[in-house]
């Protein structure tokens, strides 16, 4: 009996961890093949490759964001493979189950919830006697004497023990390509929390994987070559010492690796955070911190405990130590979360800088409280998956619109790092608060239709730049704006650019003498710039200069916005032993020798 575990995958460098679960525990008694897509694949394709492998049972793994293109394929592979036993699994089938079975004629089974324990049973009754009553966890079709088949549901399968589960990790075709693509890694099963919007508050309490066979296998991967290993545990940090064990073993072990793992960061001890602060190598630990909302009645609403004033130092301390970058997470549409108190939330987050700041929409996934409890909120929202909010009781759709148009320019501008330092002085400095300023250059970009068209780098500087000179507030500073813009854009770039977006002003001449002053004096800028050595003809190649009227190095160190002193930036790409580094001398009228290098 051939089994194939099937997965649609959001990208091709994602990959499935459950179906490598489902084959780590059932393939040393059956013949299973692991076959990944993705979403953007052709159904055809999908359903053509299925077939070539001439299966006896397919499962397929399900979630909000794969389910409707597999549905697509099973329709198709019940065509070309009529005695073919197809089986679903994963956390979106594995609540409505009943709704699921009666939609889709073509599968066979459902394994609900934890699956390898059910699926095991489950190909053991197929291939065996076909008692499918027996097997724990699993919905089935029973054919009764009048020829109808009725849906059975079977009674949910005791939690397994964690620490008698095989590795997951440890199948020689995955190490070839472990250095292109995601692995993810669970060390740990459930969740503390109740939160009514998660599928993860419906397990209570939290199992553990033996942390040796844990290591191990993450030594495993390291030495294989792993380029990115994400944890999926919903709180990695729930147990300080089982944590602090990991993040030192990993720290001692992680050639080059870098781990990404979820924490709650307002349970996060000042202990931890200490240790990381000083032996966590810069670059190699990412944590994703779901903050979601910052409204007490929205948070006791959905059950989330969240002490913001800790989680906010948490978040501040990490930032300021400089070695692990931070991913924050907020949920527009929850209960109590008006227009209003979003724009608080968004604006509570934002102040913390993180360097990601993702704005999601809720979902209403299948099994969660808040689903259950929908009408209670006034929530409309869409039938099929994801099944994301179109309105609740306080939020109307044109208020969700408004916002979509906050996360589009988010994700394209703050999220993308194209122009940090130019962000934070307009959002800061100039509009009234960074949601303003996200919501207002987000509804200048929906007019002008650009949410249609794709754009290059140039094309985002140029269309800020556009909104600034049209709908820039008194606030606004334009030649320090333009000036952080044009810092911001040199610094994009990893080779000298060929052009720039703005109109250059100066001429040849002076051009020529810059270039000539910084070779005959590069002591005048920095050591850094002055020990790279630098001709004329090197920085004609190499370089960069632009003239801004205002003293950029006093803004940048302090936040001093002044015009008594000007600035010569300097661009270097490549220059001596350096990648793209930015230097400044200070220019002032009759007086040209003061610098400033960086």
């Amino acid at each position: 009996m051939k089994i194939v575990l099937a997965a649609l995958n959001a990208k091709y460098i994602h990959t499935s961890l459950a179906l490598r679960c489902l084959k780590a525990y059932s393939g040393r008694e059956f013949d299973i093949e692991i076959a990944e897509y993705t979403i953007k694949d052709p159904a055809m394709h999908i359903t053509a490759d299925l077939y070539r492998r001439k299966p006896d049972v397919v499962g397929f793994s399900c979630y909000i964001w794969n389910i409707e293109e597999t549905i697509t394929v099973i329709d198709m592979l019940r065509k070309v493979l009529p005695d073919v036993r197809i089986v679903l699994g994963g956390p979106e089938v594995s609540y409505d189950t009943e709704y699921w079975m009666e939609r889709l004629d073509a599968v066979d089974f459902i394994v609900m919830g934890e699956g390898e324990e059910t699926f095991h049973h489950l190909l053991t009754e197929i291939r065996g006697e076909g008692k499918f009553h027996y097997v724990f966890g699993a919905a089935y079709r029973k054919t009764l004497p009048d020829g109808t088949r009725e849906i059975r549901i079977n009674p949910p399968r005791p939690k397994a023990d964690l620490t008698k589960m095989p590795s997951p990790h440890r199948f020689p075709e995955d190490r070839p390509h472990l250095k292109n693509r995601i692995v993810y890694f669970e060390t740990s099963r459930g969740c503390p929390f109740s939160c009514q919007f998660c599928l993860s508050s419906i397990e209570t309490g939290v199992r553990y994987y033996d942390l040796e066979q844990t290591k191990a296998d993450l030594l495993y991967l390291i030495e294989s070559g792993a380029r990115l290993i994400k944890f999926v545990d919903r709180t990695f940090n729930i147990r300080r010492d089982y944590a602090l064990e990991l993040f030192r073993f990993l720290i001692d072990n992680h050639n080059g690796c870098v781990f990404q793992f979820e924490i709650t960061a307002d349970i996060m001890r000042p202990e931890v955070l200490e240790f990381l602060a000083e032996h966590a190598p810069p670059g190699i630990f990412r944590f994703e911190i779901g903050v979601q909302s910052t409204n007490d009645p929205t948070n006791e609403a959905v059950m989330r405990r969240q002490n913001f004033a800790k989680l906010s130092r948490t978040v501040t301390t990490i930032r300021d130590s400089g070695k692990i970058a931070q991913h924050l997470d907020l949920i527009a549409g929850l209960p109590h979360e008006d227009y209003g108190t979003f724009r608080k939330t968004f604006n509570d987050v934002f102040a913390l800088r993180p360097e990601e700041l993702q704005l999601g929409f809720l979902k209403m996934l299948r099994g969660t409280g808040l689903r259950r409890d929908a009408a209670k909120y006034g929530y409309v929202f869409m039938d099929r998956a994801p099944y994301e909010i179109l309105s609740n009781d306080v939020l109307s759709f044109g208020d969700i619109v408004r916002i979509k148009r906050v996360e589009d320019v988010l994700e394209k501008y703050w999220n993308a790092h194209r122009m940090d330092r130019t962000l934070l002085y307009l959002a800061f400095r100039v509009f009234e608060s960074p949601f303003d300023f996200f919501q207002q250059f987000g509804d200048y970009w929906e007019e002008r239709g650009w949410q249609r068209i794709g754009h290059q780098l140039e094309d985002l500087f140029t269309r800020l730049w556009s909104f600034l000179e049209e709908c820039g507030p008194p606030a606004l500073e334009p030649d320090l704006a333009l000036g952080l813009m044009k810092y911001d854009y040199f610094l994009n770039h990893k080779y000298k650019p060929r052009a720039v977006w703005w109109e250059f002003q100066m001429d040849k001449r002076e051009h020529a003498a810059w270039l000539r002053r910084l070779a005959e004096r590069p002591e005048d800028v920095s050591p850094s710039f002055a020990a790279a050595g630098p001709d004329e003809k090197l920085l004609q190649k190499h370089a960069v200069i632009e003239r801004l009227p205002f003293d950029l190095a006093a803004w940048l160190e302090n936040g001093e916005f002044s015009r008594n002193v000007e600035t010569l930036l300097v661009v270097c790409y490549g220059l001596g032993d350096a990648g793209t580094s930015a230097h400044m001398l200070r220019i002032q009228p009759g007086r040209e020798n003061h610098a400033k290098g960086g």
